[in-house]
């Protein structure tokens, strides 16, 4: 394989999680740096095209496919993957109150570690508020 075929089959593994997260985690980055030195482009193409599959081609729909995604990340206790999914949601069109929503369900489901986690990587997303740090006045949007 050429340099020339592995950089462009890469980076159709990179455009594969732009377009359902909006960008490419830094775990992928360095799966794909060790694939592409190891010979083993493969199985992350075959990891992606799963994840294709199985995300575009369901019924729920990208925005809460995303949530859904949030949400069990949150009662799994996974902090990284629940913030990268978090941004991937509002990237497909959900907003904060969605993820706030997908939060308290989680508190339900899963208790108050989750419900805690889910809090602190939603305020982790809102715009700076400036003068405003006591959270009085308008709610922030994204």
């Amino acid at each position: 394989m050429t340099d020339d075929t592995l950089t462009a089959r890469t980076e159709a593994v990179r455009d594969r999680y732009r377009s359902t997260l909006g960008t490419v985690p830094g775990g992928v980055q360095d799966r794909l740096r060790l694939a592409g030195e190891f010979g083993r482009l493969p199985t992350e193409e075959a990891l992606a095209e799963l994840r294709h599959i199985v995300l575009t081609g369901n019924p729920l729909g990208d925005r809460v496919q995303q949530l859904v995604h949030f949400g069990q990340l949150l009662a799994l206790g996974r902090a990284h993957p629940a913030r990268i999914h978090a941004r991937g949601a509002l990237h497909a069109g959900a907003g904060i109150a969605d993820l706030i929503g997908v939060a308290e369900t989680a508190l339900i489901t899963a208790g108050v570690p989750a419900y805690a986690l889910g809090t602190e990587i939603i305020a982790e997303l809102l715009p700076e508020r400036g003068a405003d740090a006591h959270g009085e006045g308008e709610p922030a949007r994204l």
